[in-house]
């Protein structure tokens, strides 16, 4: 729906329609909810509810992507990326660029593998990839169990998913992690990643990091699976967001760093790490590594239930809890210890 867009880790979003059901803990605060249906009432949440399909126009926008592609840059010095015939960047005005391939994110307003999306939408989806083979398209889906058996009804979508597509799988929890990469690293796409936002608490991918091997009497069952290829890592943002403690996110910085796995850390959300003092005020949440919470905030209500030992306790940091300001997304930014995480996988 953008040549340009805020969402760190593209370049450009399109969506082929708009709508969706919420599957999971991080689908909670959707924005694309609030904005799309409670607001501009263009599609209903919720299954059995028809998606809105955008216009012919807008699916027209990545075909001339893909036709301008020759003039898409990436800055050397500074990162910027985008169109530029002159071939000089279009945020320090340098010289110093170099070709790229323009990053499609495909959908951030619905999920490609919803089950109340039309088959032959989906078909017709994946013919516009098809023909587009100047773009690198990423597709995040929090229904990987439904990719296969989707694919494996039309051929066209196996072959683009093994040679064009950025698969990710949407982990917000230990339990998702458990149940859904295994079913990501079975789907031999181009890329294979996840997005860890909103992390709503510590996980422990480590496993997923290297090649597993799997003994099975299934001949179907392949013996050697490849790696994860990159790590998307970042807080929830929105006036109901939730907290993420900075341990998580070292965690699975750590986690990659260890076995060469890139990691991009997106975004703290709403809430930042408070290192100015020890005394709470109204917007700050006290939060531990486990992910209990005890809310200062009428705005945040939290699972733990010990505000009598705070207030006890005269406001004071207890042991092992991070105090949390809830700063909004763009005072609280994007460095994680001090250093921006911006690592891409190489495509297969």
């Amino acid at each position: 729906m953008a040549d340009h867009t805020r969402i760190e880790w593209t370049d450009s979003t399109f969506n082929p329609w708009i709508g969706c059901t919420k599957v999971g803990p991080g689908c909670d605060h959707c924005y694309a909810e609030a904005d799309f249906d409670l607001r501009k009432h263009r599609a209903k949440w919720g299954p059995g509810n028809p998606r809105s399909r955008t216009s012919p126009g807008n699916w027209k926008k990545p075909r001339h992507w893909n036709a301008n592609a020759c003039w898409f840059v990436q800055c050397d010095d500074c990162g910027w990326r985008g169109e530029s015939k002159g071939a000089t960047c279009g945020r320090c005005q340098g010289a110093n660029t170099t070709p790229a391939r323009r990053r499609v994110f495909c959908a951030s307003l619905a999920d490609v593998f919803d089950n109340d999306v039309p088959t032959e939408w989906r078909m017709d989806l994946f013919s516009l990839i098809a023909q587009t083979p100047n773009l690198d398209w990423l597709i995040l889906t929090k229904r990987i169990g439904n990719v296969m058996k989707m694919c494996q009804a039309d051929g066209l979508m196996f072959d683009v998913i093994c040679n064009r597509v950025w698969l990710g799988a949407t982990i917000c929890t230990q339990p998702e992690a458990d149940r859904d990469i295994i079913k990501l690293l079975a789907i031999p796409a181009r890329v294979r990643w996840l997005s860890m936002e909103p992390l709503l608490g510590p996980v422990d991918i480590s496993h997923y990091l290297r090649p597993m091997f799997r003994q099975s009497s299934d001949p179907d069952w392949q013996d050697l699976h490849d790696p994860l290829d990159w790590v998307v890592v970042g807080g929830e943002s929105g006036p109901n967001a939730r907290p993420m403690h900075h341990d998580w996110a070292r965690s699975l910085r750590d986690q990659c760093a260890e076995v060469g796995v890139p990691m991009l850390f997106k975004q703290w959300g709403e809430w930042s790490p408070d290192d100015a003092g020890e005394t709470p005020h109204s917007d700050t949440v006290g939060i531990l590594p486990s992910g209990d919470c005890a809310y200062y905030s009428k705005g945040y209500v939290a699972p733990f239930d010990t505000q009598d030992r705070l207030e006890a306790a005269g406001g004071i940091r207890l042991d092992g809890r991070t105090l949390m300001d809830r700063v909004g997304k763009k005072a609280a930014g994007r460095l994680l210890d001090g250093i921006e995480h911006n690592a891409y996988p190489v495509p297969r």
